[in-house]
């Protein structure tokens, strides 16, 4: 797969609610990547779409990734759908869809992040592919209620075709050269947040 292009990129943040965010495998690393990854797309104006499951029975998004999402200058959408996959919802398609006008669906690039893995995020990955789209999923921003149903989701997104990446990855390939007007910010705010370690036992599992 390619690599991401900014004019080409949509962020898409799926269900990061609280009662959720309290259960998943590593919520601190999910939450401190998917805070990163909302500034990236700001700095590079890349449109960011947030969803939430049924909020009135799984709460908000989580108030960290909240408060970030709405302090957003790039164009910003929030979907509330009762489907767990997100192409499900005729909102978020006509959303999705008005994003890429003129442009095929082949050629549009959706990165990935969100819980939990093995539904929400898995359903929505695997339609978004059937649709043509160019998927790329956040290993980093993505979890689910055990470790293992997170791994196997993530290895059944790529068998199916989407790329796996990391937060970092998906900066560096927006900015593509160290001299592009936004790569200072970046790396600025690498060193001045940076991500909470995994240790060597839980990194060899995560992928």
């Amino acid at each position: 797969m390619e690599l991401l292009k900014k004019e080409r990129s949509i962020l898409l943040v799926v269900d990061l609610q609280g009662k959720l965010m309290d259960m998943v495998y590593a919520p601190t690393l999910i939450t401190a990547s998917t805070i990163h990854l909302l500034k990236f797309a700001d700095l590079f104006q890349v449109p960011v779409i947030l969803t939430e499951q049924y909020p009135q029975g799984l709460g908000p998004t989580h108030p960290k990734i909240s408060e970030v999402f709405q302090g957003l200058s790039t164009k910003k959408y929030l979907i509330n759908k009762t489907s767990f996959g997100c192409w499900g919802d005729t909102q978020f398609v006509n959303t999705l869809q008005q994003l890429h006008t003129g442009v095929f669906h082949n050629e549009v690039q959706i990165i990935v992040a969100g819980i939990e893995a093995h539904i929400c995020v898995m359903q929505t990955v695997l339609e978004l592919i059937t649709a043509n789209y160019q998927v790329y999923a956040c290993w980093d921003c993505i979890s689910s209620r055990g470790e293992e149903n997170r791994q196997y989701a993530l290895a059944r997104m790529q068998q199916a075709g989407a790329a796996i990446i990391s937060h970092e990855s998906v900066a560096f390939e927006w900015a593509r050269d160290k001299n592009h007007p936004q790569f200072k910010k970046v790396n600025q705010l690498l060193k001045d947040d940076p991500i909470p370690q995994l240790t060597s036992t839980t990194r060899s599992q995560v992928w």
